[in-house]
């Protein structure tokens, strides 16, 4: 009699290997060479996760006759209220319209989009976006993920087709052409000339040569202390005769070179803070290659602040340092500042994060890049280099603001030939760095996919991590206008930790709301402290009850430093050669230099 196989539900159990498939080493590499292809053709965009939401989204909506039946009417009374003020614009008068751009929306400004027929136009357009934003929300069954790629998908083409970005439909423009004769259309293919050229060389934008690094900008006297093969570190020269005991240790992030934060000398964070009486000591990260693929979140918490306190300490014989985070080093502070608790190092007296997330269930619309399908082509593609390149993360950066970072750059520099004046923060955002293939990998994955910090699950060296252990005053500062961290989830920090927190709300985005030196015209900011031990505060609360302030947050955080600092007393020496600190080089140092 034949046995009869066992089973579980429906399945049979499957067969064991008898060991590793001589095939598997080959299916992996053909099956990334694959990925890495695609990356390429799509920009780094993984196409399953765009068809996946479009999918999703077209299949509730086809089932859903209510929904439709409300975009349909939708369609008429647009169509009759578009009628009935071309009709009302037609006559001489000047009637209501139908609808009003978002008040960040700078495109139809001018007064002359109020004329017949740009008005109509104007009208339509506006018309249309409100309709496509109806129809793609409050779509029952679809998951919040897909309908938010489906909306800012839609909201890129609307942008794409907006009757600013032609000649035959913007007056502004028109006016433009007829004022020069026509010469502002050949500027502007000059200019798109130059800047294909550039591009294609590597070379920087037009007028970025003006600021040159060690001489324009990163200029603060200072030398480089410590170097690895992750970063420099770099101490900077007292401006006075005494300083604060605690000095301030900052952490950049590594998408961007370090020198956000000690740009001009009018508005170097850094050269600020030595003016304030105290010991800054600065991070400046290597430029990763493809040699440098394995480093991993761990390796630049080990390499950057944890090998950075310990040369403080060495150097100035300080027993407690104020450390800050900007963005991503933000990040890492907070793992390493938590990964230091578990261990039970006091070292650090405070620490100041800015612009800087550690819960990332609400990332804002940067998230969108973000699920399993694109972080599998995203592996893909740093995994053929070793690397990603950081057009790829910038080109990402300014689709979420398209208007600001594409369309008006081509309305204005391309069509009208008005060229930007160049500054300063605009030569930074244009030098970008790389990420290594590992960190970015694991980056995306277990904070952004997975949350893992927030919720527990984040492990460094065998232990788990909890931001509940952070003790120490935390300084936290937002930007309202930031695309890259929102506010409301920099704040989420106040549901993480019973520590004091003093969070601050600044105007600005997320570079240029950091960047806000004293004397800065319309700058302003919100503050509040919550008490240790204090009860968790939601955002809008938080909102509520905090007291505005005009000027910059920079006068309120060097008088928060000063308040848990000690009585000041004379500066410590430049590096400390004989405990293995010596001077290696003038600031800004070789790291920053790295192309």
């Amino acid at each position: 009699m034949t046995a009869t196989p066992h089973l579980t539900g429906s399945h049979t159990q499957p067969s064991s290997r008898r060991g590793p498939d001589p095939l598997d080493g080959i299916a992996t590499t053909l099956n990334r060479a694959a990925g890495a292809a695609i990356a390429q053709a799509t920009h780094g965009l993984s196409p399953a996760t765009m068809m996946l939401a479009a999918f999703d989204w077209g299949i509730h909506l086809a089932t859903a006759p209510g929904k439709q039946l409300q975009l349909a009417s939708r369609i008429a009374r647009d169509q009759m209220q578009l009628l009935d003020y071309a009709a009302r614009s037609a006559s001489g008068g000047k009637p209501q319209p139908v609808v009003e751009p978002a008040a960040q929306d700078r495109r139809f400004r001018d007064p002359a989009w109020s004329k017949p027929p740009y008005d109509l136009i104007a009208q339509s357009f506006l018309l249309c976006q409100d309709w496509w934003q109806e129809a793609t929300s409050g779509i029952d069954g679809v998951s919040p993920h897909h309908r938010d790629m489906v909306a800012f998908t839609a909201r890129q083409l609307l942008d794409t087709v907006a009757p600013t970005n032609f000649l035959t439909t913007n007056p502004v423009l028109q006016r433009r052409v007829a004022e020069t004769g026509g010469m502002c259309l050949a500027d502007g293919l000059r200019h798109l000339v130059e800047d294909f050229k550039r591009q294609a060389r590597g070379q920087p934008p037009e007028g970025a040569e003006a600021f040159r690094i060690g001489d324009t900008i990163a200029a603060t006297p200072g030398k480089v202390v410590w170097r690895n093969r992750l970063m420099e570190l770099i101490q900077y020269e007292p401006s006075g005769e005494t300083v604060h005991p605690e000095p301030v240790l900052i952490v950049p992030a590594w998408i961007m070179k370090y020198y956000i934060l000690d740009l001009s000398p009018e508005n170097s964070l850094v050269r600020w803070l030595t003016a304030q009486g105290f010991t800054v000591f600065m991070i400046s990260w290597h430029n990763p290659a493809g040699a440098d693929r394995d480093l991993d979140l761990d390796a630049y918490r080990r390499l950057g602040p944890m090998e950075a306190v310990d040369a403080i300490g060495a150097i100035t014989g300080a027993e407690r340092i104020h450390a800050a985070g900007y963005c991503l080093g933000g990040t890492l502070l907070a793992i390493a500042a938590s990964a230091m608790a578990a261990a039970h190092d006091s070292r650090l007296a405070s620490v100041t994060l800015l612009a800087a997330q550690t819960e990332f269930s609400d990332p804002g619309e940067l998230g969108l890049f973000i699920d399993d399908a694109q972080l599998h082509i995203l592996r893909d593609m740093m995994w053929s280099r070793g690397y990603l390149e950081s057009g790829q993360m910038g080109g990402a950066f300014q689709i979420l603001r398209s208007n600001d970072l594409v369309w008006s750059r081509v309305l204005q520099e391309y069509l009208m030939g008005e060229r930007a004046a160049m500054n300063d923060l605009m030569a930074w955002n244009a030098d970008g760095t790389r990420m290594p293939y590992a960190m970015h990998a694991e980056y995306l994955e277990r904070l952004f996919l997975h949350d893992e910090l927030a919720e527990g699950k984040f492990t460094v060296e065998g232990r788990t991590l909890a931001l509940s252990s952070l003790r120490m005053p935390l300084f936290v500062v937002g930007t309202e206008h930031d695309h890259v961290a929102p506010w409301t989830s920099v704040h989420k920090i106040h549901l993480l930790t019973p520590a004091e927190i003093t969070f601050v709300l600044t105007s600005g985005g997320h570079n240029a709301g950091i960047v806000s030196e004293p004397g800065h015209p319309h700058r302003h900011y919100r503050i509040a402290t919550r008490a240790a031990g204090g009860a968790a505060v939601t955002a809008p609360d938080w909102l509520e009850t905090a007291s505005q302030r005009e000027g910059s947050w920079w006068e309120a955080w060097a008088q928060w430093l000063a308040c848990h600092s000690a009585q000041a007393g004379p500066p410590p020496p430049m590096g400390a050669p004989d405990k293995g600190y010596p001077p290696l080089a003038d600031a800004p140092g070789r790291y920053v230099m790295e192309a």
